[in-house]
């Protein structure tokens, strides 16, 4: 099986999802997502399998959510899209992708609903 991580190493979930990535013997894409940050369309494509809206993938307690006040913007699926895309430390994490299904690695356990 296969399957892709949109991971921060510098995160515990991150890390506890990828250990039970591995634990399962999955085959791993691992995107370092803070250096290779997705870009529009595939944040819209990741949003339509989680089935969420981006406010649900939006970090809003990062210092540059209220810098750029989005607050105000959660209702605005471009703006939101275009603040994760310029900045990618607002995505929520870890996102996984796994036939043809995602989920947010939080709890990491989640992960197990879609491998």
């Amino acid at each position: 099986m296969k399957a892709t991580i949109y991971h921060n190493p510098r995160c515990s979930k991150s890390r506890q999802t990828l250990a039970i990535l591995e634990e399962k013997g999955v085959d791993i894409d691992i995107i370092e997502y803070l250096q290779a940050s997705p870009d529009k369309e595939t944040l819209a494509k990741i949003l339509k399998q989680l089935d969420i809206a981006p406010s649900a993938l939006v970090r809003k307690g990062e210092s540059v959510f209220k810098e750029l006040n989005l607050k105000d913007k959660l209702d605005d699926y471009d703006a939101l899209l275009d603040a994760m895309v310029a900045n990618p430390i607002l995505i929520e994490r870890p996102i996984v992708l796994a036939n043809d299904k995602a989920c947010i690695g939080r709890p990491p356990e989640s992960v197990l609903d879609i491998i």
